[in-house]
Order: C-alpha cells, then structure tokens, then sequence
C-alpha cells in the first residue's frame, strides 16, 4: 500500500483484540516515530508505558478498548513559549508517526486526551516541565471503524498573493 492509501485508510481504533504486540514492532515504530521534524534537534518527546497496576488507577470509561498496551506521550518545555509550542507540534508529528507505522503492520492505535487532568498527570509522574499530549493505546483491531467524511480541503485551503 502506498503512503497515501496508508494515511487515508487509518482510523483511530475504539475496540482491541486482547492479542499482545511483539515489542521489538513497537521498538521499531518508536523508532521511526521519532523521525518527526523537530526545531533544532530538541527530541522532546518521551515515552511511558503504563502498567496493569497504574492503568487501572486511570480508570478510563472504556478501559482504552482493553487495548494490551498503554502508553502515555509527554513533551518537554523549552526555555520559552515559542520552544514550548514547537515541542509540542514535534511530539504530535512523533505521535502520527508512530500510529502510522503501527498501522502499516495491522496494528491499531487510539490517541486518547485523558493525560490532561491534574490527577492524572500525578497519577503518571510527570514531571513539571513537561506537558502530556496523550496516551496512546496500541493493539489488534477488533473492528475497524468506517470511514469519517472529512470537508473537502479546496474548502480548507488558501492561497495569498
């Protein structure tokens, strides 16, 4: 499949199969997640995996589709606002990697917000100086959503002198 076909034909993933991820994929997909551009090298992402024990504290509504694996995705400050945003545009490209390559091996992924609230940025340990832009659930679909009509991007796009 082509990378646009690959793009277009990804979902987020709502229901897993309980079937684990070899970890060495999800090493490799780490890996070239982070190829994301990045304004002068900074790498700011991180990754944590979240075990059994802190997963069930998140107590999210849908047990993240009881995907086999969790993981939370923190950006870094930098040293102004302006570095700060750029992190955190990095991460996001870091994210889409990631989901992207899952996606070419079957694997699905759903990008989840629940890192935001103070309890659980605690419940996670992260540090102050870093913002958590998501935790990512990773797995085998179970059923794979249909397509979501999107406004065509002619509406979308312009053009300056």
């Amino acid at each position: 499949m082509n990378v646009i076909d690959l793009i277009k034909s990804r979902r987020n993933i709502k229901i897993f199969k309980p079937d684990a991820v070899d970890p060495s994929f999800i090493q490799l997909w780490l890996e070239a997640a982070a190829m994301a551009p990045n304004h002068r090298m900074t790498e700011p992402w991180e990754i944590y995996v979240i075990g059994p024990e802190t997963r069930k504290k998140l107590n999210h509504k849908t047990n993240f589709g009881n995907a086999p694996m969790v993981m939370a995705v923190l950006s870094r400050h930098g040293a102004t606002k302006v570095e700060t945003d750029e992190n955190a545009t990095a991460t996001a490209c870091f994210i889409q990697n990631f989901n992207i390559a899952a996606w070419s091996e079957g694997v699905g992924t759903f990008w989840s917000s629940i890192g935001i609230s103070g309890n659980n940025r605690e419940l996670l340990q992260i540090p102050e100086n870093y913002d958590l832009l998501g935790v990512i659930a990773v797995g085998y679909p179970e059923e794979v959503p249909e397509v979501k009509r999107r406004k065509p991007m002619n509406e979308k796009t312009k053009y300056l002198p």
